[in-house]
């Protein structure tokens, strides 16, 4: 297995060391990145190569890792199509809806079956075994929603000094950050959003609330940034907001409420999902996950909080998951993965409505969009040949 990367940041390099120890035979014979900073976890022997066509062309890769800044993931990923190579992309996966429908267009003539997706909470315990409830049919049809995603004052202060800082770079705070959540309640309700209202702005990272001392300034530069940076979150010219709140009409009639702030001192990031026959409450960060049907019987009480491998690993345990979900499927011993990139489409999708919402102060019924994007024909993950 020949693999290639463009960028070399800390997510990438996390990725694929995790990857090179998973799958022994995998071997990475190539990146690009004008500004590579973690070079030492995938290899500092690693050819560097001065452009994305040169690599493709030149290393004859197996797999091409897109793990660069959000704004060059469109055109990275239709190099790696065009190369005809196996592309496994880092979310969210393009940062707009214009380059939402140029994507689904290219995969509708090279097919989707051959590009991975990045969104690592697909692959998590919690929804492993989530998933296995909502197959039994234990909470029945969903009706209800409502999830938070709240992070900490340093990670906060890590978007407001590097480049996701800026709607041009990342796609906004609610794509970058919370694509994951969002496809996660895709999946749970079986459908899409099909009205979305949202309300938001930067409230804490603003230059009133900068910290008075210098203990209390190096908390927000605990998490490092390289690229397109700046030094202070309060005074950071970014165009981002700090928090937000959803309101979300789904498809299929269920309807949640989200809300994300990223300037949590306690950070959780807590779901409660109401169905007709039952309920399933969870957090993250907490590590539990309880099920419990509509009589007061428990179906299931999880206690994640003190697995190794989430000591050992980033995203609650599921990075090394995601990696070892996506080595079974290379090596031909899984037939899909948890999610396709039609689902990350989508869920960016919503993610884009929900900011459109909220700049506008309109409610965005999505129905053009989806008949749009549907008119490409993209297989369903249930429809799609994963061979």
């Amino acid at each position: 297995m020949r693999i290639v990367t463009a960028g070399v940041g800390l997510r990438s390099g996390h990725v694929l060391s995790i990857l090179r120890k998973t799958m022994p035979e995998a071997k990475i014979v190539g990146y690009y990145d004008p500004q590579p900073s973690h070079l030492d976890m995938i290899g500092l022997e690693t050819p560097r190569y001065p452009s994305v066509e040169d690599m493709l062309c030149e290393a004859n890769p197996d797999l091409f890792f897109v793990g660069s800044p959000n704004e060059f993931h469109l055109e990275q990923i239709a190099l790696g199509l065009k190369a005809g190579v196996r592309i496994f992309t880092e979310k969210p996966v393009v940062v707009s809806l214009q380059q939402t429908m140029q994507l689904a267009e290219l995969l509708a003539e090279h097919g989707s079956a051959r590009v991975m997706v990045g969104l690592v909470l697909r692959h998590s315990q919690h929804m492993t075994d989530l998933r296995k409830a909502l197959d039994a049919g234990v909470l029945g049809p969903i009706a209800s929603l409502e999830a938070n995603e709240h992070i900490a004052p340093y990670h906060g202060a890590f978007f407001m000094r590097d480049w996701r800082r800026m709607h041009g770079h990342s796609g906004g705070f609610m794509l970058e950050k919370c694509c994951h959540d969002l496809d996660l309640y895709n999946m749970i309700t079986g459908s899409r959003p099909k009205r979305v209202a949202s309300f938001g702005a930067r409230r804490s990272f603003l230059p009133a609330h900068a910290p008075a001392s210098n203990s209390e300034n190096d908390i927000f530069h605990i998490k490092k940034s390289v690229w397109n940076s700046v030094d202070d979150p309060f005074q950071s010219d970014g165009d981002i907001v700090d928090c937000q709140t959803a309101v979300v009409e789904f498809e299929s009639g269920a309807s949640m409420s989200f809300h994300t702030n990223i300037n949590v001192p306690d950070e959780h990031r807590r779901f409660c999902i109401i169905g007709a026959q039952g309920m399933a409450e969870g957090d993250f960060v907490r590590g539990f996950l309880k099920i419990t049907r509509r009589d007061g019987s428990v179906f299931a009480d999880h206690d994640y909080s003190n697995g190794a491998l989430a000591d050992m690993s980033a995203h609650y345990g599921a990075d090394h998951l995601m990696v070892q979900d996506i080595v079974a499927f290379l090596r031909q011993e899984k037939d899909a993965l948890p999610v396709s990139i039609v689902e990350a489409l989508e869920a960016g999708i919503g993610a884009l409505a929900i900011d459109q919402a909220r700049a506008s102060g309109q409610i965005v019924d999505l129905s053009p969009i989806w008949a749009e994007f549907d008119s490409y024909n993209l297989p369903a993950r249930k429809d799609q040949n994963v061979g």
